[in-house]
């Protein structure tokens, strides 16, 4: 097993990206990425994700490419490729086995493969490492290395930085094991913790999001319940809050390419095991109700206003998954706007993070132009669904709640300027 000479990292996304520019302050890095126009990008100092600064691309040394002849010198490989969720709600692992198959077609002896994509556990040594093996002819543990190290980053977070949050890592031997934390030491300024195996790792990344997504799932319950009791949920937890082990979490849409999907591999684990992750489930079927039930209530408050639902205009601030953030992936407020539409309605969508060209690609919707903020008193009925903060100075007091319908999703605004809040 060989020391770090040159690092190479496997995709170049939200994760990937900003885990090469801190390797190569230290290290000869590789930046890889299959799309062609992804590696233009970042060679003329571009970053669509917006985690990396352009001074940050301009001052790295990274070698950006496309071309996987050039990652033959390399001695470590970081595989940081997406692993969401295919049309049956189960483990999507197509990227993960295509990165892994070109890291075997290039593996040497003694080389060191790192995996960071979210997986169930027992993937990296059940599933991985055997297609190194197969594809490289090389004797897993012996002739070449694996290890875990789950990826944490926040993204849009400017704060919680990659090296200001501490790193879990593993290693297939003992030996790996050391190498792989040493070498997330060098760059983790919070720290590293080493786990005994890489399943220890691989299950500690996934119970993170589903914890917090059966918490919010929690929050959307008694939310629905409060409603019912015509009580304000921001008001009973903020009371519930003041005892010192109330954890703060708050109802809301739950999408996004980690808690809307890590706890379901979880949960296709535990079938495999002969188990049923129920309460897991459970929690997933609550949250993936939440944007129907929004575009329910808003249809209700409608007709209850005597608003013909036949092509009323209807607008929805906000489509990505998160407040200040361009990720659109999973995104439940697509839900919401499906849902208006199959009552006839005519939807209107602005958000301005998302990118036009991938809200078209991914989900067939046009989004609206920012004249639409000058034009509210048009709409019979504003939907907030996502807390940016180009949303949050909007003048609502100037539109009467007795002509139209306005659904702050988020509680962004004073009770008393909406008719519904989760």
């Amino acid at each position: 097993m060989k020391s770090p000479q040159t690092l190479s990292i496997i995709g170049l996304g939200y994760v990937g990206l900003p885990l090469a520019i801190e390797f190569a302050k230290k290290y000869k890095v590789i930046g890889f990425d299959i799309n062609p126009e992804r590696i233009h990008e970042l060679n003329q100092r571009l970053d669509r994700t917006e985690e990396a600064s352009s001074e940050a691309l301009q001052k790295t040394s990274i070698h950006f490419t496309s071309n996987q002849n050039e990652l033959k010198d390399s001695t470590i490989y970081i595989i940081t490729v997406p692993t969401p969720l295919n049309s049956h709600q189960e483990p999507d692992l197509s990227f993960l086995l295509q990165a892994t198959e070109l890291v075997g077609s290039v593996l040497k002896l003694g080389d060191l493969v790192i995996y960071e994509s979210t997986v169930y556990p027992g993937c990296t040594e059940e599933i991985c490492a055997p297609l190194l093996a197969k594809k490289s002819g090389l004797i897993f543990n012996q002739e070449f290395f694996c290890g875990y190290s789950p990826e944490r980053i926040n993204p849009g977070d400017k704060t919680r930085t990659l090296s200001k949050i501490k790193k879990i890592t593993s290693g297939s031997t003992p030996e790996s094991a050391k190498l792989i934390d040493e070498l997330y030491a060098s760059i983790i300024e919070a720290g590293t913790f080493k786990t005994s195996s890489i399943k220890v790792a691989e299950a500690a990344k996934v119970i993170e999001n589903t914890q917090r997504d059966l918490n919010i799932a929690l929050m959307n319950e008694l939310s629905l319940i409060f409603k019912g009791m015509n009580l304000e949920t921001s008001e009973v937890l903020e009371a519930a809050g003041t005892k010192w082990n109330f954890y703060p979490f708050k109802p809301g849409l739950v999408g996004g390419h980690c808690i809307g999907v890590d706890p379901l591999y979880l949960a296709y684990k535990a079938k495999e095991l002969g188990l049923e992750a129920n309460l897991i489930l459970t929690g997933r079927k609550i949250n993936d109700s939440i944007g129907h039930f929004v575009a329910r209530q808003t249809v209700k408050l409608m007709t209850k206003k005597g608003i013909e639902l036949k092509a009323a205009p209807v607008l929805v601030l906000g489509l990505t998954f998160k407040e200040n953030f361009s990720d659109i992936r999973n995104s439940k407020v697509i839900d919401l706007i499906q849902e208006l539409k199959s009552f006839h309605c005519h939807v209107d969508c602005y958000d301005p993070k998302a990118r036009a060209e991938e809200v078209q690609r991914e989900y067939g919707l046009t989004l609206a132009s920012s004249e639409v903020l000058g034009n509210l008193s048009s709409y019979a009925a504003i939907i907030i669904a996502v807390a940016h903060d180009e949303f949050k100075s909007l003048n609502l007091a100037t539109l009467s709640l007795k002509e139209r319908v306005i659904y702050d999703v988020k509680g962004i605004y004073p009770p008393h300027l909406s008719d519904e809040r989760l």
